[in-house]
């Protein structure tokens, strides 16, 4: 068990209201007795009111709850989408951090926002991605209807071309490259898979018609096709 999980099932046990002592917990996850200290102070510093009775054991204040937080499925994409960002740093403590409280973050979701949260992030590839600015304004919304299949309506402008095409798309998945989202969809004028630049989207609707999930895989893709837009 790592220790995040053992703190959250430390703060579970507290909250029952039994008086644990430090041989028991110890005995119950298969930690010395030093760890069980260090995760009490852990819990302690971080605002959780746990206090001890000398020669019995540890307990918490009465009452005490931990503030229910809800997340938007918006929201929540936000956090998968900077995940896959944060693991391109090359800093290793960073990328743990980051992870580690995403993971503490994720055990607020409800089960329906987790499931979606899930299913986007296995359809989030990031490459080479920089910190320049980024002016497109359509990334949460498409990122729902990739999750609900939603049809999409864009109005879209290719590059060195002045003219703008509609399309009516099924988006499939996303990428990142040089700092540009890159939105994979079945375009209904093209019938085939087209990749397509999000800041180039001129205008863009959600339709509430909803399409077949064509079980598109981005690694699949990635391995049979160039990274190119149209």
């Amino acid at each position: 068990m790592t220790q995040l999980a053992r703190l959250i099932s430390l703060l579970t046990l507290l909250k029952s209201k039994r008086l644990l002592t430090a041989s028991e917990l110890a005995k119950k996850y298969e930690v010395s007795i030093r760890t069980i200290y260090r995760d009490i102070r852990k819990l302690e510093d971080a605002g959780v009111p746990v206090y001890s009775i000398e020669g019995k054991g540890y307990s918490m204040v009465d009452n005490y709850t931990v503030a229910p937080v809800q997340f938007s499925e918006k929201q929540a994409n936000a956090l998968i989408t900077a995940q896959h960002i944060v693991n391109q740093s090359e800093d290793a403590s960073f990328v743990t951090d980051f992870n580690e409280a995403l993971t503490k973050i994720k055990s607020v979701f409800k089960t329906s926002i987790q499931e979606k949260s899930e299913l986007l992030s296995d359809k989030i590839y990031v490459l080479n991605w920089q910190f320049e600015e980024f002016t497109s304004d359509a990334l949460s919304e498409i990122q729902l209807a990739i999750t609900n299949f939603n049809y999409v309506e864009i109005n879209y402008q290719k590059p060195n071309d002045k003219e703008i095409s509609f399309r009516k798309i099924e988006p499939c998945a996303m990428y990142s490259s040089n700092n540009k989202w890159i939105l994979i969809a079945w375009c209904h004028l093209r019938k085939d898979l087209r990749a397509f630049r999000i800041d180039r989207i001129q205008h863009f609707r959600i339709l509430p018609e909803k399409f077949e999930d064509r079980k598109f895989n981005i690694q699949t893709y990635f391995a049979s096709c160039p990274f190119e837009t149209k």
